[in-house]
């Protein structure tokens, strides 16, 4: 059973996500004594804000009203929101505040994104996927349908007496609220409301209401974990909170049987044992005709290697999700991961190929993982526990198959290629611009660092998440700003100015068109992690190659918006011209055998011209994967002699023949 005996751990080089956040508590200290100092350091509240240690002092008064030790309130909430309230936004499971207190009848949003038929999810022109088949949604479930575990924040109001209104909107009572739920917990598991946290581990298990042991298990480790390591930082309402590491804290463990949930079968699940797995099959069936679904059989290592992980968002909750994969006319990916327990189910072995990154070369060559989430509701947030035990799966995946972890294996379905001219348009923009990609990357151990000096020619983009906060249109409406929010992603513009017009993608609008600041416009954006050859300083402005022009953005020494970087480029051949750019790394038309029709390889709608430098993603021969065939006797892998160099071009990667380009270092 994975999730039942945690894997040995490494403890990766910490780096504070953000630079409003303090640094960590050097030594254990009693927590009353701690929360004095904050309060008293704190500036006076203006009229209708609270000071900047009240959450602390929430969090202390509920410990002391139901008897909870005030350390496991702030693990638990350290998991599920990170201390931060979100302005009283749910999350994508409808949590709200900094406990997580769920109310999702109101939060549920409809199909995920694989239902938009604009993208062709497969990407392979020799096999179309039928519109009317990507179309498919399942339907929501009712109120009275929705697990208990959706429906946290109604029991808390009876256990405190408190309106589901202020356990929505104010943070104090939402705090009160979550104590009433531990402590009606550790009454139900027949233990004490003692003062000593270790004995509270089975309540903390049962918190986020997991349906499995290993589950729960897993989550309440986490919370362990994080009361034995301690943190501070300072929340999105501007609230210093900080919990005391206690490195000897030592929980009884066994009192998650008391629970007397049912354990998940193993069944052969690709996972570490540091997070909870089951397996949910994508139904591989054959339908009318020659069509068959959801994905296509493999024999990955051995037939082709994986060289991408790519990580969606579900656009829809988990059990829709879930419904959708069970669908043999639908689509499929390889994981899902539960955003209130970090909870994962595989779909589709990493041996097979699934449809889901809209590009069939990426689809042969990746993995792909759902996150159940909204890109365009950037305060439909994601939990910290679901970030954790995803950070595990990839880090783990990725030592399993070789893939390196950096931003050119590690790719969002927002920086997947469009195959040829006609399908850029339709590609998919999720997790997008709220994705926290540099917490992501310190949680798999990898944190987004300089890796070169002033002169090293290249830059890594790594805003500060939280305080980085570029306006976007088209939320909930086009056009329509939505609310601020931190994002990894920084704007690219003509000039060093933003007053300047945003760069534009000729592939994006082919009309003619602009660039826009919409939400799935990633047109003139750079992501945390990408990296890009530097172009040109001027003042607090930095310039990159992009798309063939040259992109600017706004980087101050003051408040930086990337780090300096090191690395190998492509710049075109001295006699070459200007170079082709590629959607895929197709082989050449003499590699295919007679039974294979010859794919095209078709240059995409951009130029990379003379003088111009692109960093150095991979170095991969010509494959493609013929599959058409509901028996996988049928298919083949075609190899070329052809070789490419994955490019990190615009937002999305880029394939170049290395025969058209010098790879040489960034600093020459």
């Amino acid at each position: 059973m994975r999730g039942s005996a945690p894997e040995p751990r490494t403890s990766p080089p910490r780096t504070p996500r953000r630079s409003r956040r303090t640094r960590r508590v050097a030594v254990a200290v009693a927590a009353a004594t701690l929360v004095a100092p904050l309060i008293a350091a704190a500036p006076t509240a203006t009229a209708g804000q609270p000071s900047s240690g009240a959450l602390q002092q929430a969090f202390a008064d509920a410990s002391a009203k139901y008897h909870v030790p005030q350390s496991v309130l702030l693990g638990v909430s350290y998991l599920q929101s990170r201390w931060d309230s979100h302005g009283g936004t749910p999350s994508v499971t409808g949590g709200y505040g900094p406990m997580h207190l769920t109310d999702a009848g109101t939060a549920l949003a409809a199909a995920p994104h694989h239902g938009d038929s604009r993208e062709d999810p497969r990407g392979d022109g020799a096999r179309p996927f039928t519109g009317a088949r990507s179309t498919r949604t399942a339907p929501l479930p009712t109120p009275d349908e929705l697990p208990a575990r959706l429906r946290s924040l109604e029991r808390a109001a009876e256990l405190s007496g408190l309106s589901p209104a202020a356990l929505r909107r104010d943070p104090a009572a939402n705090v009160r609220g979550g104590a009433a739920l531990l402590a009606a917990a550790q009454k139900r598991l027949g233990l004490p409301l003692s003062d000593d946290p270790a004995e509270w581990y089975g309540a903390v298990a049962s918190y986020p209401g997991s349906s499995d042991s290993a589950t729960a298990a897993t989550f309440a480790r986490d919370v362990y974990d994080v009361m034995r390591a301690g943190e501070r930082r300072v929340t999105d309402a501007g609230q210093q909170v900080a919990l005391p590491e206690d490195p000897g804290l030592s929980p009884r463990t066994d009192q998650v049987r008391r629970l007397a949930l049912p354990a998940t079968a193993d069944d052969g699940v690709e996972c570490p044992a540091s997070v909870a797995c089951e397996s949910i099959p994508a139904p591989y069936q054959q339908l009318e005709g020659a069509d068959y679904g959801n994905h296509d059989l493999g024999s990955r290592p051995t037939g082709q290697k994986a060289d991408f992980i790519v990580i969606h968002d579900t656009e829809g909750s988990w059990e829709t999700t879930i419904k959708l994969i069970k669908d043999p006319t639908y689509v499929s990916w390889n994981y899902t991961v539960r955003s209130a327990d970090g909870h994962i189910a595989q779909h589709v072995p990493t041996k097979d190929v699934a449809w889901h990154a809209g590009n069939w070369y990426v689809n042969a060559k990746s993995v792909g993982i759902e996150h159940e989430g909204f890109l365009a509701q950037p305060d439909a947030w994601y939990t910290e526990e679901m970030y954790r035990t995803s950070a595990r799966l990839v880090r783990h995946l990725a030592e399993k198959l070789k893939i390196p972890l950096d931003r050119q294996h590690i790719l969002g379905h927002d920086n997947v290629p469009g195959t040829t001219p006609g399908t850029i348009r339709g590609m998919h923009t999720d997790p997008g611009p709220y994705w926290d990609w540099a917490h992501y990357f310190e949680l798999m151990g990898k944190p987004v660092r300089p890796t070169g000096g002033f002169f090293g020619g290249l830059v890594t983009i790594r805003p500060d998440y939280d305080t980085h906060t570029p306006a976007y249109t088209g939320c909930t409406e086009p056009a329509k700003p939505c609310d601020a929010h931190g994002s990894g992603a920084v704007r690219l513009y003509t000039a060093p100015s933003e007053r300047a017009p945003l760069v534009r993608d000729i592939g994006l609008h082919p009309d003619g068109g602009a660039s826009t600041t919409d939400v799935n416009d990633t047109g003139a954006r750079a992501s945390t992690g990408q990296q890009f050859a530097l172009a040109d300083r001027q003042g607090s402005w930095t310039a990159i190659w992009y798309l063939g022009q040259k992109a600017w953005f706004r980087n101050p020494w003051w408040e930086p918006t990337a780090v300096n970087a090191y690395g190998p480029v492509v710049t075109p051949k001295d006699d070459a011209g200007d170079v082709p750019v590629y959607g895929r790394a197709y082989p050449e038309k003499e590699a295919y055998p007679a039974e294979v029709p010859v794919q095209a390889v078709t240059p995409l709608p951009y130029k990379l011209l003379a003088g111009q430098r692109y960093v150095v993603g991979q170095r991969l021969t010509s494959e493609y994967l013929w599959a058409k065939t509901f028996d996988p006797a049928g298919h083949k892998v075609v190899r070329g002699k052809d070789v490419y160099y994955e490019i990190q071009f615009g937002h999305r990667v880029a394939f170049v023949r290395a025969a058209d380009v010098t790879v040489r270092p960034s600093n020459r």
